[in-house]
């Protein structure tokens, strides 16, 4: 009913508050004046502050008392003094007015919070398209790499190691070991790229596609710091390659990175949980962990991670481990569930 009411044409609120003040009127008319209506003349005159703008509910409100001081004097309601008279006439013209004046102030309040909301809303959708476009730059850069780059340098390398063979069949003992040299370094290159490549494009299009990435990740992180890191997934995740997807991914990545370089861990253990409503990712770590009191806690990957779980609406939050440590947990609602 109100969304029919504010999507009448421009004229028609303003009658059915002329209309509803005549009612009103009328009414007042036939009670008398010992049974006062007065509180009744608000109706249309918040009628009017909620279809009309700002400036008709001042109009009804001077016709409000226009309306109220002729049923006052058809019903010959005798006043002792015509100062009597006067102070009751203002008495009703300053309510009628103050209701009007109240009601413009709620309402310009409410439609100013409405338009902040609404100037929240597209922030965050301008945002979250900015965020997309970034994350499918990066997808594209790191399919290049893996497709491009890394091919010639795999190729590079497989000519160089036939040249080393050649070398070493004729006996050239000091262009052989050059050779292996540049061999190695050419054999690091590709590995170097392809790891850049997945860091740019880390989860693939399939529904284990982030499980894959996070057990990549865990491999990548005892090759590169010499730690136990484990990866353990149950359920299927169901969120595949979008945008989630990827945004947990990074938090992982950034709570590993915060545990072996911040908090000295020589143990992580990352775990992905999933149901039909929800996916569940912890990152628990040995380490020294942290006080809430730190500027840890509001440091750069903190909010950074705090970020990509608003993204996509998930709960984060870090808390320190009873043993020692820390752990950081993200549980983001899957797209359809009733959650």
């Amino acid at each position: 009913m109100l969304r029919f009411l504010t999507r009448q044409p421009h004229p028609l609120p303003l009658i059915e508050s002329v209309f509803l003040l005549g009612v009103v009127g009328w009414l007042d008319l036939i009670t008398g004046y010992e049974a006062t209506l007065v509180v009744f003349y608000a109706i249309p005159i918040l009628f009017a502050v909620w279809l009309c703008g700002r400036n008709m509910p001042f109009v009804i409100a001077a016709a409000a008392c226009l309306v109220w001081y002729w049923a006052d004097v058809g019903n010959g309601h005798l006043y002792f003094s015509g100062a009597l008279q006067a102070w009751e006439i203002s008495i009703r013209c300053a309510f009628f007015f103050g209701i009007a004046t109240a009601g413009v102030a709620v309402r310009d309040r409410q439609l100013a919070a409405a338009s902040r909301m609404q100037l929240l809303e597209h922030s965050r959708q301008l945002e979250q398209q900015i965020n997309e476009i970034t994350e499918y730059e990066q997808q594209r850069i790191g399919r290049e790499l893996h497709d491009g780059l890394s091919q010639y340098l795999a190729a590079i390398s497989c000519a160089t190691t036939s040249l080393k063979i050649d070398m070493q069949r004729e006996g050239l003992v000091e262009l052989t070991a050059a050779a292996a040299v540049i061999e190695g370094l050419l054999a690091d290159s590709v590995n170097q790229a392809r790891d850049l490549a997945r860091s740019l494009a880390p989860v693939q299009g399939d529904e284990a596609g982030l499980a894959t990435a996070l057990q990549e990740l865990a491999a990548a992180v005892r090759r590169r710091f010499g730690i136990d890191c484990t990866f353990r997934c149950t359920g299927q995740s169901g969120i595949g390659c979008n945008g989630k997807a990827t945004h947990l991914y990074r938090i992982a990545q950034e709570a590993i990175d915060n545990a072996v370089i911040h908090g000295k861990a020589r143990a992580v253990d990352v775990r992905l949980s999933a149901n039909a409503s929800a996916v569940s990712l912890s990152v628990s770590d040995d380490g020294i962990g942290f006080s809430k009191t730190t500027r840890n806690v509001n440091g750069i990957g903190m909010s950074v991670m705090r970020y990509r779980a608003n993204m996509v609406d998930g709960e984060f939050e870090v808390e320190d481990r009873p043993t020692g440590g820390t752990v950081v947990s993200c549980t983001v609602p899957v797209e359809g569930s009733n959650s």
